[in-house]
């Protein structure tokens, strides 16, 4: 197996559940979980894991990436059989302006909390400014408007090195997460979202660059 059991709601270690009726997986600080899998190697043959594992659930991504730009993290939170309940990808590269950018995709179901983790937040969806006043940015996802609101930060990020989006799309949350916080000025009304599921053999050229993960 080239992909790692964790926690999806923080970096504590799981382990097996022993006991008969068990749900799989114990974290010490959130009991019974659906397991993270995260890669130990980022490369494409545990990238290709990692997309059965998602089943019909998205690994989103803004497709095609700029020229510099690589994947360099990725997992899904799922039990085995079924399709996943959250997914993310975090791609890396460089701007004039910031320099070292990464941004983190996550698509999840309502509840699981990958999405708040990733942001560095202390709570498992992303609260009430979702849907209060109009939307701060809109993307398209196979062609559908999605809006797409800041999320404050401020409560845990007390460096303010990341910038944060959720807003709803397909039935799911949709966060963006933005290292350093300024790097959201990359992000613009009509950002498309691709499903790196669908990109058949374009798959192939997809660049992978392994890099300590940020959360």
């Amino acid at each position: 197996m080239t992909l790692a059991a964790g926690c999806p709601r923080c970096a504590s270690p799981v382990t097996a559940d022993p006991q008969p009726n068990g749900q799989g997986w114990i974290c010490p600080d959130h009991g019974s979980v659906t397991p993270l899998w995260r890669p130990v190697v980022v490369g494409y043959d545990t990238f290709a894991e990692h997309l059965l594992r998602c089943g019909t659930l998205p690994t989103l991504m803004p497709w095609p990436l700029s020229p510099g730009w690589a994947i360099s993290d990725f997992g899904c939170v799922a039990s085995v059989g079924s399709d996943a309940k959250a997914s993310f990808v975090t791609c890396s590269g460089s701007s004039d302006l910031d320099g070292v950018v990464e941004l983190t995709v996550v698509s999840e179901e309502p509840g699981v909390g990958l999405g708040a983790r990733s942001a560095g937040l202390n709570r498992t969806d992303p609260g009430a400014e979702i849907g209060d006043g109009p939307p701060h940015v809109k993307i398209r996802i196979d062609g559908h408007p999605i809006s797409l609101w800041s999320v404050l930060t401020s409560e845990t990020d007390t460096s303010f090195d990341r910038s944060v989006f959720a807003g709803e799309a397909m039935g799911r949350w949709l966060w963006l997460v933005f290292r350093p916080a300024s790097a959201a000025l990359l992000l613009k009304d009509e950002w498309i979202l691709c499903d790196l599921a669908d990109l058949g053999p374009e798959l192939i050229d997809v660049p992978f660059r392994a890099s300590p993960p940020a959360w």
